[in-house]
């Protein structure tokens, strides 16, 4: 096993400490209404999240804030500790975030990327830090979302797009699986072939996101916003709200 493909899994890893174990993204809700009741249906939620959700923005956002993470270090020799150079990557990197918290149409969906960019913050501040620029990209980014807050992981670890979107769907969709482990309930097995089935839409997931220009970029999926919304009063749940 390659030292790339040591950081891959780390960053895809559940025992990331970010919380994603917190949330079910709407799914409980889902659960809860009976419009998930099988494994069926737990497919079908789960591919649709990821075509319209993955696929189509926060998918091709991270990857535009990959790239521009990257850039924070560039391969030409320009000095990275360059202030005009940081700031302009830094706003680029703004941005980008603004929009990736501005698409979130919950509170709860909000909530969800704040807490966990957050702790994706303050793991790469401490397991892969760069004493240059920390400071100062956490705090312009503040509060820093999920998918942001990926992209500099991704940057930090050297991994290809290829590799960090696969790690950023890979980990949505595990997270989804487990949800449906402890609320439908699913059983292990279930779990495992419902991961296995959903291949294909995983890898349609990251062609998609690889292939979007920002002007194709769409972050609209009613249904799982009014999931969403619904599971924030939702009285009894055993996911953050």
């Amino acid at each position: 096993m390659t030292r790339r493909s040591a950081a891959l899994l780390q960053l895809a890893s559940p025992a990331l400490p970010i919380g994603g174990y917190s949330y079910s993204t709407g799914l409980e809700w889902g659960i809860e209404s009976g419009q998930v009741k099988d494994e069926a249906g737990a497919r079908e939620w789960v591919a649709d999240a990821l075509a319209l959700t993955l696929a189509r923005f926060d998918g091709p956002l991270m990857l535009a804030a990959l790239r521009h993470a990257r850039a924070l270090h560039p391969a030409d020799g320009r000095d990275p500790t360059d202030s005009g150079h940081t700031d302009h990557i830094l706003e680029q990197l703004a941005a980008l975030n603004a929009k990736a918290l501005a698409a979130r149409e919950t509170a709860e969906l909000r909530l969800e990327s704040q807490q966990m960019g957050y702790s994706m913050a303050r793991w790469f501040e401490a397991v892969c830090p760069d004493p240059l620029i920390d400071a100062r990209l956490i705090a312009r980014l503040a509060p820093m979302s999920l998918p942001v807050a990926w992209a500099v992981a991704a940057a930090r670890l050297s991994l290809s797009d290829d590799d960090a979107l696969l790690g950023f769907v890979w980990a949505f969709v595990e997270n989804q699986v487990m949800v449906l482990m402890k609320a439908m309930p699913m059983g292990q097995i279930a779990a495992q072939r419902l991961l296995r089935s959903l291949g294909p839409e995983i890898d349609q997931s990251i062609d998609a996101a690889l292939s979007l220009t920002e002007h194709d970029w769409s972050s609209a999926a009613p249904l799982l916003a009014i999931a969403s919304a619904r599971h924030e009063t939702q009285y009894s749940r055993l996911f953050r709200s």
